[in-house]
């Protein structure tokens, strides 16, 4: 076995933090911390970074989150996100088509999202500049998490892996995922919110060619966002690769059961697409026809989220969750990365204070930080999480408060996403250091 010391992540009289898991949030929260000259190992359970065709977009609230975070994970941001339509004059509205009632598709509503205020991007491609800022020697592959053992005093806290080894650190925090081991470890492996819910929908997802998607869609749609909305599904358009792909979310109202919850995805995709969407218009159908024509076995994607058990505490001791980890979210609002990068930018700012105490007092500090990070944290990105899930009914007309009524629609849609976007980071980040404050004078 290999020693805490040899592996380790710090030695005893630096302050150190552990991050688990290297998606988005995790290299997030890396340069965060790089940024603010905190030390930090990064430990992934998979054996590289593995390229990930999928697109991402950035909210309004998540750019401003990122500039604060690390200005070079803002600019890394900026040089992979595509404009939507002519990217010297962008169409900076949301715009929402009826794709079902007929091959014309009308549109029915928009909502305005600010200047370049909600862009799309490969997210292997942000993945990759985000890496740029983050030195190869803090990295460490084929670790995945058993066990965590915080003893509660002044020593560091022990991380065990599958492989046998130990690492040890003053603050691991967990970002690995929707089916988070650390989130076990902090709640219990029974406890309700351990695990993620099936919301009842499951998603087909690609990338097609810009060339093929102006055919199917027309230029300006192509090259600009749309949703194209139905009975019980809809599908999502993004330019993404500066204009020479879009990217593709075919979502579906699924009243089963998801048939493995060990699995995110399952086999039998194309023929299910195909059937949800028949009676869509030919823009729609077309779409899909695509998709499938590309990959004619291609995953279903099962939607989950932690709606209906959401996790009670982001923080147990020294030990906490962040992004999916701790709240995951249907991707209706495209807020889910955003909300992890705010964690990750409570974290950074906080264990930034901590990294100023000594090692004597380090411990409570990083209690106490933790404590103000979950306090600060769970309101904002759990009601973000519930939103998501009325937005998915709202885009499929099946809201009860909405249904077709495009005014109601978009109204609904407007002010939930306000709340979102319309979010003063300054303000968050003064309410986490009173908090942490105000927890650091009742343990001294």
């Amino acid at each position: 076995m290999t020693t805490a010391e040899e592996n380790g992540c710090h030695d005893d009289d630096h302050f150190g933090v552990a991050v688990v898991g290297g998606g988005i949030v995790g290299l997030a929260l890396v340069t965060g911390l790089l940024h603010r000259g905190i030390r930090v190992k990064l430990y992934e359970k998979t054996s590289a970074f593995r390229p990930i065709g999928a697109g991402i977009g950035f909210t309004p609230n998540t750019q401003q989150a990122l500039q604060l975070l690390n200005p070079g994970a803002f600019a890394a941001q900026q040089k992979v996100t595509t404009a939507n339509g002519d990217p010297k004059n962008p169409n900076d509205w949301l715009l929402y088509l009826d794709g079902y009632s007929s091959d014309v598709e009308e549109l029915i509503f928009k909502l305005h999202a600010g200047y370049r205020g909600f862009e799309g991007c490969v997210r292997a491609d942000f993945l990759d500049e985000m890496l740029k800022l983050i030195p190869p020697e803090i990295i460490q592959f084929n670790k995945s998490i058993v066990d965590i053992v915080d003893p509660g005093d002044g020593a560091k806290v022990q991380m065990h892996f599958k492989d046998g080894s130990t690492a040890q650190a003053d603050v691991v925090i967990g970002c690995d995922g929707i089916k988070s081991r650390v989130r076990k470890l902090i709640l219990g492996e029974s406890h309700p919110a351990a695990e993620p819910s099936y919301n009842h929908q499951y998603a087909l997802r690609d990338v097609v060619p810009m060339d093929q998607a102006i055919e199917i869609l027309g230029d300006f749609k192509a090259r600009n966002r749309h949703m194209h909305l139905g009975p019980g599904g809809h599908v999502v358009t993004v330019p993404i690769a500066h204009g020479k792909m879009i990217n593709v979310v075919a979502l579906i109202e699924d009243p089963s059961d998801w048939p493995d919850p060990t699995q995110l995805t399952r086999k039998g995709g194309g023929q299910k697409a195909i059937e949800a969407y028949k009676d869509f218009g030919a823009p729609v159908r077309n779409l899909i026809k695509a998709m499938i024509e590309r990959n004619p076995t291609p995953d279903l994607w099962g939607i989950f989220d932690s709606v209906d058990n959401p996790t009670p505490t982001f923080a147990k001791g020294r030990v906490c969750i962040a992004g999916d980890a701790a709240h995951a979210t249907s991707p209706h609002h495209g807020a889910g990365a955003g909300m992890g990068i705010e964690d990750g930018l409570v974290l950074s700012t906080l264990l930034a204070n901590v990294a100023l105490f000594s090692k004597l007092n380090r411990a409570a500090a990083v209690r106490a930080a933790l404590n103000a990070y979950s306090h600060v944290r769970k309101e904002r990105s759990q009601w973000v999480a519930e939103s998501s899930r009325v937005i998915g009914q709202v885009l499929e007309w099946r809201y009860p408060e909405t249904m077709r009524d495009w005014e109601k629609c978009q109204a609904e849609l407007t002010w939930r996403s306000h709340r979102i976007w319309h979010w003063d980071q300054q303000a968050m980040l003064q309410e986490a250091q009173s908090a942490f404050q105000k927890l650091l004078g009742s343990v001294e």
